[in-house]
């Protein structure tokens, strides 16, 4: 009965932590916290191992040579002026909270792909050019900010070609920041 205990109580405490790894979740200013991106940048590449049974011996390949292995990412609620690559007052605020958690000694060996996200208003090449340039303003702002070596941070502009919620195209989670972790 103790242990039944000891493991529900590991469980909620652990359940938080992984609702933020998981990649279809946005996080809002209010849940961006240092601690909460390291562990998950930090984290081994998310797969479902492959396993064969061969009488009874479960064989698992070597995760990190999947080719299915997603790298580690966060996606962000980082808020721009409208229409524009230019961050508001509280984008720089949780680029603040980011540009901690990458000079933590767990995340200074990895680089990283920050990817601008936009919805579909506007047209595909105007968003395809507005989330590059979006992109780019995250990785001025870690850099300058934060003394991130440009060369550890690669802008990619995705447009409106990943949608969270495609039910809801206008949707705020659409737009958005994801750092992925790329390997070395």
């Amino acid at each position: 009965m103790k242990y039944v205990r000891i493991l529900g109580l590991v469980c909620c405490t652990l359940a938080p932590l992984a609702s933020f790894a998981q990649a279809e979740r946005v996080l809002k200013a209010d849940e961006i916290n240092e601690r909460a991106l390291v562990d998950i940048l930090s984290a081994e590449p998310a797969i479902t191992p492959a396993r064969r049974k061969t009488r009874s011996i479960n064989v698992v390949r070597d995760e990190s040579s999947l080719p299915g292995a997603k790298p580690p990412s966060a996606s962000l609620l980082i808020v721009f002026e409208t229409s524009s690559a230019g961050l508001t007052p509280a984008g720089k605020q949780s680029l603040d909270v980011v540009g901690r958690a990458l000079n933590s000694d767990k995340l200074t060996p990895f680089r990283f792909a920050i990817e601008g996200h936009t919805d579909p208003r506007g047209g595909e090449d105007y968003n395809l050019r507005l989330s590059q340039a979006r992109a780019e303003s995250v990785v001025g702002y870690l850099s300058e900010n934060y003394h991130i070596d440009r060369g550890r941070l690669k802008p990619v502009g995705k447009g409106p070609s990943e949608l969270l919620n495609p039910a809801r195209p206008e949707a705020p989670e659409n737009r958005r920041v994801t750092i992925k972790r790329l390997d070395n």
